[in-house]
């Protein structure tokens, strides 16, 4: 049992890592542009 055990944790961690990896890889290949929207703000909230 300790042995499956083992082998899930690492299965799970590998598979975290390679999450992790692809996110990284592919969240560098946009560029970051400013999000620029209007926003009605009331007179009573200013």
């Amino acid at each position: 049992m300790n042995l499956a055990r083992k082998t899930i944790l690492l299965l799970a961690l590998a598979v975290l890592a390679g999450v992790l990896v692809i996110a990284w890889y592919d969240g560098g290949q946009q560029e970051q542009r400013m999000i620029v929207e209007p926003v009605a703000v009331s007179e009573s909230a200013s």
